[in-house]
């Protein structure tokens, strides 16, 4: 049995009280299903900003109706210190995913995302503070990495960041690291590798790479590709990361005032990741025969980016169940009746 296992099954013996911020999002409702089945009680706070209301729905429909009633939800915002207080009362274990999210969008529109992603971060880190709350885990950013050119990453070596988004998200982990040595608040930092799965919004300006090109392929549009299709990512399943949440909220102090890669520790082009998603959809019934549309090089993205898991092996236990083409044969049929 894994860790990972061994700890599912003492959340359920023992339930605890835990706060998700941005809970009708991608990552947040995943987190919100998972601790539901595992019949923890759990504060959501949102504010719809960019997650949806119908990501709860579907969480609701996965669970049994007496799962659902250890929910409570408040419609909030983090950039609102008074939101944060109310929802952190009485909370065990936070896992803060409320953010504004995407390069581009944050080159477009530096003074939100510093306002959400900053201000809003220090409200919650000070709330759960106040509150006393037994962890505080957040998600971090592999953009943090920046032009830092070595391979793969290593949470001690980062370069220059590239993005308004990037500073933000570098600026969480240099406030976190304050609260710990300034007033011995314990926290954990995930830099999250590209993440994907069911109920990651395929639409939009600022969609991900996958649920993008997803939807592109099943309605029959062209698929694009910034750059020549060589950059490559390490993607990272939901429910790798799912785990790493839920390993850094109980984690023992020694692991504590961290940041940790998530990642499975490999690299996929986008070229490879185009056959992979045409691949997936012939075998769920969709043909798609065009080839994809290259352009420029998009401002801001880094050329190449795999995370070292070395250290999360280490010191949370964490074992990624699935890998990039495991993943999206699972979120494949999801892909397609959603769009």
């Amino acid at each position: 049995m894994s860790q990972y296992q061994t700890v599912c099954t003492q959340l359920k013996q023992a339930p605890k009280m835990w706060l998700v911020t941005g809970v009708a999002g991608f990552i947040g409702s995943n987190l919100l299903e998972t601790l539901l089945k595992l019949d923890q009680k759990v504060v959501g706070l949102d504010n719809f900003a960019t997650g949806h209301q119908y990501n709860l729905d579907e969480v609701q429909n996965l669970v049994s109706p007496a799962q659902w009633s250890n929910f409570s939800f408040i419609e909030g915002d983090i950039r609102h210190f008074e939101d944060c207080q109310k929802a952190c009362m009485d909370v065990d274990y936070v896992l803060h995913q409320a953010a504004l999210g995407s390069v581009p969008r944050s080159i477009v529109d530096p003074i939100t995302t510093n306002a959400t992603n900053i201000t809003g971060f220090l409200n919650m880190l000070t709330a759960a503070r106040d509150a006393k709350v037994s962890s505080f885990t957040y998600a971090a950013s592999s953009s943090t990495y920046g032009d830092h050119p070595a391979l793969p990453k290593v949470e001690e070596n980062i370069g220059n960041p590239l993005s308004p988004y990037a500073v933000t998200k570098y600026v969480n982990e240099l406030y976190a690291d304050v609260f710990a040595r300034t007033y011995a608040f314990k926290t954990i930092g995930l830099r999250y590798f590209n993440v994907f799965g069911k109920r990651q919004d395929p639409n939009g300006a600022y969609a991900a790479v996958i649920p993008k090109w997803t939807a592109a392929m099943i309605a029959g549009d062209e698929v694009f590709i910034n750059g020549d299709g060589e950059t490559s990512r390490d993607f990272c399943f939901i429910e790798n990361t799912v785990q790493a949440n839920i390993l850094a909220a109980i984690a023992n102090d020694e692991a504590k005032n961290q940041v940790y890669n998530v990642a499975v520790g490999d690299r996929t082009t986008l070229n490879d990741l185009f056959n992979a998603l045409q691949a997936a959809l012939h075998e769920n019934g969709v043909t798609y025969n065009k080839k994809p549309v290259y352009r420029e090089f998009r401002a801001g993205d880094v050329r190449h980016s795999q995370a070292s898991i070395a250290k999360i092996e280490q010191f949370l236990d964490y074992e990624p169940e699935f890998n990039i083409n495991q993943g999206i044969n699972i979120a494949m049929p999801w892909y397609i009746k959603f769009v």
